[in-house]
């Protein structure tokens, strides 16, 4: 690596992210479960375990449609989901600016207890640190999930020409809403779909024995996960511009912020390839829920393109989606 100091590139989960794991971190810290850098890692034992750790720095700390305790609870939860576990138990951990206050304090541990209850998960320890006033940013939080593996062997490296990708509903909401907030320009009923995915998952793969992978679109959004899948492989990806679902309010506040939304960040929505044959049972598994109302097929996995992802645009021509380059979208979760 180069660069002498950390930008907020390296933080944005496109390429300079990549590139700060794949050549500083994995090296140094060398093992098989991380190696794989999913969204969680499978532990070896008896029952094997899946586990995950997440930070949460989001500005700002409440936005419309969740706040960062939400944010924390629904975060972890989802990635240990999107491994095939089945998340049970939680830790916590705040780091607190010196005159932070206590009714948002209060406010953000009654949300996490709330979502806790709603995704049937526990918090079992944790930690509190409170640093000088001036050295924090009000409240930052830590959390690790542990869940029980419940569908083995979900991962990119299955994924086969043909596949069907579907979404769990629009995207960008997340990252579009709070960066509306923090502009101080937000309207309307835009807000964040920050949610539990752990429900709709399970069914997913309960429908569907030959998933090949599920990931929620987070930093990078949608865009850049799929170029995660398929980067330096023989496969592509073709997406149709006209079936990804983008809410017209995300679509406008885009535009005003100069944003994509197929790589702002979601927070309660999924991506998940499954055989063609699987495609019906998926959406249904989606559609099952009210947070995959606006569950959709996009694309498919294609051999034209290799270790590309190509979407078929609106006016009849092909657009070359890359990997996020910079921090289009810092602290939004």
């Amino acid at each position: 690596m180069n660069d002498e100091i950390v930008t907020l590139d390296y933080g944005s989960g496109g390429k300079k992210t990549a590139k700060l794991i794949e050549s500083m971190i994995v090296p140094a810290m060398a093992s098989e479960a991380l190696s794989e850098l999913g969204d969680g890692a499978i532990l070896p034992g008896s029952e094997k375990l899946v586990f995950s750790t997440d930070s949460f720095v989001v500005d700002p700390i409440f936005f419309p449609g969740g706040d960062i305790g939400k944010l924390a609870v629904c975060g972890t939860v989802n990635d240990v989901s999107m491994c095939g576990g089945e998340a049970k138990f939680l830790s916590c951990s705040y780091i607190i600016e010196e005159g932070f206050p206590m009714a948002d304090l209060e406010r953000i541990i009654a949300s996490m207890a709330e979502q806790c209850r709603r995704a049937g998960v526990q918090i079992v320890t944790g930690d509190t640190k409170v640093v000088e006033k001036g050295r924090g940013d009000g409240i930052y939080i830590n959390t690790a999930g542990i869940g029980f593996l419940r569908y083995p062997g979900l991962s990119p490296k299955n994924i086969r020409s043909g596949d069907s990708v579907l979404v769990s509903g629009t995207m960008g909401d997340h990252g579009v809403a709070v960066m509306m907030a923090r502009s101080g320009m937000l309207q309307g009923d835009l807000k964040s779909d920050c949610a539990a995915l752990n429900g709709m998952a399970m069914a997913i793969l309960e429908a569907c024995p030959n998933a090949r992978v599920l990931r929620d679109p987070t930093r990078g959004g949608l865009a850049t996960t799929l170029n995660e899948f398929i980067e330096g492989t023989s496969l592509g990806i073709e997406l149709k511009e006209e079936l990804i679902p983008v809410k017209p309010q995300a679509a406008a506040a885009c535009e005003m912020l100069g944003l994509d939304p197929l790589y702002a960040a979601n927070e309660g929505k999924l991506i998940c390839i499954v055989p063609p044959e699987e495609e019906e049972n998926a959406l249904k598994a989606m559609k099952a829920f009210d947070i995959g109302a606006e569950a959709a097929v996009i694309g498919r996995v294609s051999g034209r393109y290799p270790g590309r992802l190509v979407m078929n645009t609106a006016f009849g021509g092909n657009r070359i989606l890359q990997k996020l380059t910079g921090a289009q979208l810092p602290r939004i979760c």
